[in-house]
């Protein structure tokens, strides 16, 4: 029995069974990995306490300052379109709750995820390590920019909406490589774009909704 089953019961394994079996593997979602990973992680862990019952229901959760924990169904979807293989350098942009990150590192990948609200880039942290998950480098940055140190990245994630893609990331891209986005305003498009040399290719998946991907704003005054 490992940490987690022993502080929280048998119970909260089960679930993660059935979110994967019902929401996740009966939508369509098939590679054998990404099913595994979404097994394995801990999505209890990375959610408040007060929703740790909710865990595994079909759908988003707030993880605190208007931000919320992505639906199992849209985190497995966005993986698997990802096509993540053991290795492949990856930028997240948005941290968030970490458990996007989590899954990518379990995967196999060396994650770089930038978060925008230092409280939830330590509260990911906490919850990162919590998981035993290693692997993952967060930084507490403007997403829009990227994270031009460690790039090129062979795959690119982002878990909040922009109107329109940034450039910065696509710079940042490898050619071969893949992102998946959402791109819009309101009611939004699952985006993937693939680099073929100079060209992208892109691929609308399905509709979403992500919370708006925003920039810092300006320092208060004194």
């Amino acid at each position: 029995m490992d940490w987690y089953e022993d502080q929280m019961g048998l119970e909260y394994v089960d679930c993660l069974e059935q979110m994967v079996r019902t929401q996740i593997e009966a939508r369509g979602v098939a590679d054998p990995a990404v099913l595994g990973a979404m097994r394995h992680v801990r999505r209890q862990l990375f959610v408040p306490e007060g929703y740790r019952a909710q865990a595994c229901e079909d759908g988003p959760l707030p993880i605190g300052h208007g931000q919320t924990i992505s639906q199992p169904f849209v985190v497995a979807a966005m993986t698997e379109a990802l096509q993540v293989r053991k290795g492949h350098r990856v930028l997240e942009v948005g941290t968030g709750s970490g458990y996007q990150a989590a899954i990518l590192a379990y995967l196999g990948a060396e994650v770089y995820s930038i978060e925008l609200i230092p409280e939830l880039a330590s509260l990911a942290q906490a919850a990162l390590a919590r998981a035993g998950i290693k692997g993952v480098k967060v930084k507490v940055g403007d997403g829009w920019e990227g994270m031009s140190e460690a790039a090129p990245f062979d795959r690119i994630i982002v878990t909040a909406a922009p109107p329109q893609v940034p450039s910065a990331l696509l710079a940042q891209l490898k050619p071969g490589g893949r992102m998946v986005l959402p791109v819009g305003e309101g009611l939004q498009t699952l985006v993937l774009l693939e680099k073929e040399g100079e060209t992208i290719r892109r691929t609308d998946l399905f509709s979403v909704r992500f919370v708006p991907m925003v920039r810092p704003g300006p320092a208060p005054q004194a």
